[in-house]
């Protein structure tokens, strides 16, 4: 990468924040990093950050306090959560709050660059491509991570954008699971299913303001959008 990209991370755990932050660093990324929640969002307001990397259990402020302040300053950027807090509902309480990717702990260096590769990699393409869809009623703007219903601004994270263009993309094809997590989040295994439902269910949502909408799902196969005439 030419451009030396910019990540926040947030981790109370002194050695794993070492270890991290100095792969990370080894790996081409400027990295400003703080122990606790007190600061970050002062940080972020007043700084330009590529990716958020938070760990959920931190003191001050956890990392779920963290992404929702985040989200209400900028709807756009990605945000990794990092935890050893393995259930579900952590998972999917991360998800709605509007973080893109959850990382279980002990997880691998290489997986978490890999991911925050993959999204900065989007980011970038997304400055070349369509910029305008319609959904149904909606009028869907890539770019600025936005729908717009009669009027109406609805904000989008990252991760429901790119699920949405491949939908508004392929109408009335068939879409499996498999092909949908490799590529929005590189991988296929049991987590990713259950982020990917999550998503899905917020598009339907977010979506069902217009009924001519449908994301059907097809059992143990995939997912089909399309709108009815």
């Amino acid at each position: 990468m030419n451009k030396k990209y910019r990540i926040l991370y947030v981790e109370d755990d002194e050695t794993l924040a070492f270890l991290t932050k100095d792969n990370l660093e080894l790996n081409h990324f400027d990295v400003t990093h703080f122990y606790n929640g007190e600061g970050v969002i002062e940080s972020f307001s007043y700084n330009t950050y590529d990716v958020c990397v938070l760990d959920i259990m931190l003191p001050k402020k956890d990392g779920f306090e963290l992404a929702t302040a985040i989200r209400k300053m900028d709807n756009e950027i990605p945000i990794i959560f990092l935890s050893a807090k393995t259930l579900k509902e952590d998972r999917i309480k991360g998800l709605k709050l509007g973080a893109d990717d959850y990382l279980i702990k002990p997880f691998s260096i290489e997986e978490l660059v890999l991911k925050i590769e993959i999204f900065l990699k989007r980011r970038k393409k997304s400055s070349v491509q369509q910029q305008y869809y319609t959904a149904g009623k909606f009028m869907f703007d890539v770019l600025n991570y936005e729908l717009v219903y009669n009027g109406e601004k609805i904000s989008l994270t990252q991760r429901e954008t790119d699920l949405l263009k491949l939908f508004v993309e392929n109408p009335g094809r068939v879409l499996k699971r498999e092909e949908i997590l490799k590529q929005l989040w590189g991988d296929d295994d049991y987590f990713m299913g259950r982020s990917l439902d999550v998503f899905i269910s917020r598009l339907r949502k977010i979506l069902s303001k217009d009924p001519s909408i449908t994301i059907e799902n097809l059992h143990r196969i995939g997912f089909k959008y399309f709108e009815r005439k």
